[in-house]
């Protein structure tokens, strides 16, 4: 019995939708098959981040069932770049820069997954496969797909009424991940719901070419107010290279709103406790105190118990007694660097635009000075900067 509410826990928390059926794949884990299901990762970045982190978390519950992991590396494909909800072409990547971005990626992993032991997950790279493809290789998989099937995505349809260009690589992308599924010979795949339609290609690849059933998993999404999902593109992510101070921070800066589904999507409190806490945030208990635990136990998974309670401590300390905080993510710079780009690329902006206007609404500081010029380059390091009324950052 126990084993039964384990794989429903399994195939339900934070699940958005599974092909073919939820009592497809639940027929196969009752029947204690060793099923092989993988997550594959485009390196279009140099670290992790928390939308990663939910699908990897569930993979780790598969793997506690006894099914064989694959973490997948998409070193070929992050050099062509995945359209999906992009109103513009992605910039294609070196693969120097693919190598380089994926270094920590493993390590990173580790914390859900077991690389080591009587199971342990498989790190493979989609370019041992697709780099040995020839042309013919090519057409053949090109003609398994039709352009009205590609169309159907909205994301290729909106470009279309929007007047905007759709390049033929962009395409291609969708077969290259599917064919991800029938090099690697899976039984399933599981990844964000914003990904459903590549995955679904891989589905009908290996149903064709090899006559086999592959479960799609799509795990539902951390998204802001907004419904723009929490990413590095996205300008709002949550690193796994962040601190327990900053990850501690960056939760704490959430809307409130983000709180039930990221205890379920990022955490591994149960199910009946989350809604006794929203029946108490119903009865009056402020939100923050809720949204305290979350960002607690979201810094515990990362860095461990200790850390996760220090970095509360220093919350409380900085922003309800309105101390600077003794400990902050540091990051070095140079003199002369342009501080917007500095901001961009380590995320903590999403944009230079949303750096000016942060500017413009004096909510950032250098050693507690306002700064009125959002072109300000910086001019001394071992300085604090501040954003906002939460996010502390050294320059070092």
């Amino acid at each position: 019995m126990e084993n039964k509410e384990q794989i429903n826990d399994v195939i339900t928390r934070g699940v958005e939708n599974i092909y073919p059926s939820a009592d497809f794949l639940r027929a196969k884990l009752e029947r204690g098959e060793k099923l092989t299901i993988y997550l594959g990762i485009d390196p279009t970045g140099p670290t992790l981040h928390l939308g990663h982190a939910i699908a990897l978390k569930k993979l780790s519950e598969f793997q506690a069932l006894g099914c064989k992991i694959i973490m997948l590396i998409g070193d070929f494909t992050a050099m062509i770049g995945d359209p999906t909800d992009k109103k513009a072409t992605r910039k294609q990547l070196t693969r120097e820069e693919v190598l380089n971005n994926c270094k920590l990626y493993k390590k990173q992993a580790s914390v859900f997954l077991n690389f080591k032991g009587d199971n342990p997950a498989e790190l493979k790279y989609n370019s041992k496969w697709l780099a040995k493809m020839n042309f013919e290789d090519v057409l053949n998989l090109a003609s398994k797909m039709t352009v009205s099937q590609m169309l159907e995505r909205d994301m290729f349809e909106n470009r279309m009424k929007e007047g905007r260009p759709i390049f033929l690589h962009e395409f291609m992308y969708p077969l290259m991940q599917g064919y991800d599924s029938v090099a690697m010979d899976v039984d399933g795949e599981v990844g964000g719901n914003d990904q459903t339609f590549n995955m679904l290609v891989g589905r009908n690849l290996l149903k064709e070419l090899k006559n086999k059933e592959k479960f799609v998993l799509t795990m539902k999404l951390l998204t802001d107010n907004s419904g723009t999902k929490m990413g590095k593109t996205e300008g709002n992510m949550l690193s796994l290279i962040d601190d327990a101070n900053m990850m501690y921070g960056k939760v704490m800066a959430w809307e409130d709103s983000l709180m039930w589904n990221a205890f379920v999507l990022c955490t591994n409190v149960d199910a009946e406790e989350i809604e006794k806490m929203k029946a108490e945030v119903s009865g009056g208990k402020n939100p923050r105190d809720i949204k305290m635990r979350l960002a607690y136990e979201i810094a515990r998974i990362y860095y461990g118990d200790s850390k996760a309670k220090k970095a509360e401590k220093e919350f409380v300390k900085t922003f309800q007694k309105k101390e600077t905080p003794d400990e902050m993510e540091e990051i070095k710079v140079n003199v002369g660097d342009l501080l917007a780009d500095v901001l961009v690329v380590r995320g903590f902006v999403k944009s230079k635009s949303d750096f000016r206007r942060l500017v413009e609404e004096g909510a950032v500081t250098i050693d507690g000075e306002k700064i009125s010029d959002f072109q300000i380059k910086i001019e001394k390091t071992n300085v604090v900067l501040k954003i906002g009324k939460k996010r502390f950052i050294k320059l070092i």
